[in-house]
């Protein structure tokens, strides 16, 4: 009881704090999973362009990693997440990369552990209530609703401000240009996450400038 206590008292000052600085800086956050090395620079370039300064790369990809360390060093204003988090060994590589902060799709006791002693703030993925009560015993008190639209989108949401009115969310999964507006609109909404805004067709033709025009729309559509 008394480890829970005092996790309670440390993280949601600290960690909230840390995690409402990155998401409060863009309602949109891209979600990106670089296939080719060369094609992560450009394409974190053109994002930070249009005005979206806070991105996710995936460690969906065998070149994430490497994609990450390519776009701190070129992009040192950036916001810069690591997303697809499933283990702590993985966490612990996006230590080692400088990343700005974690995201993970769904979320173990054992990533909780980890994340309370981590110097980089998660933002842990939650689906149901029952997640985001375990998540809440931990001190955590901001989350990635995944996957949003299949876990019942914004009626689900509507309903978890009921029990825990304190928790804010980045929904991602599902939302897309003609949805974002109305999870933005929710009150526990903090922003959403999104691959919408990089194409595979727009990065296989190596298209920057169709990428940061979509990145510049949606920072000026979705703009607090």
């Amino acid at each position: 009881m008394t480890v829970e206590k005092s996790i309670d008292k440390q993280l949601p000052s600290t960690r909230t704090t840390e995690l409402d600085s990155i998401c409060l800086k863009a309602e949109v956050i891209p979600v990106l999973a670089v296939q080719r090395i060369e094609d992560a620079v450009p394409l974190a370039r053109a994002l930070f362009e249009g005005g979206l300064t806070v991105l996710e790369i995936t460690l969906r990809t065998d070149c994430a990693l490497e994609a990450i360390r390519r776009i701190n060093e070129a992009l040192p204003h950036a916001s810069i997440g690591v997303g697809t988090v499933l283990t702590p060994a993985q966490y612990r590589q996006a230590e080692e990369v400088n990343a700005d902060f974690v995201v993970t799709p769904g979320t173990t006791e054992a990533l909780y552990r980890y994340g309370v002693t981590s110097p980089v703030p998660m933002l842990p993925g939650v689906a149901t209530v029952s997640e985001l009560m375990t998540g809440w015993q931990y001190g955590y008190r901001r989350f990635k609703f995944f996957p949003a639209e299949a876990s019942g989108g914004i009626k689900a949401l509507k309903a978890f401000a009921g029990p825990i009115p304190e928790a804010r969310f980045c929904p991602t999964g599902g939302i897309g240009i003609n949805n974002a507006e109305d999870y933005l609109a929710l009150k526990n909404v903090m922003c959403v996450g999104g691959s919408w805004l990089t194409p595979k067709s727009l990065i296989d033709a190596e298209d920057w400038d169709a990428i940061r025009s979509l990145a510049r729309e949606a920072a000026e559509r979705f703009h607090h």
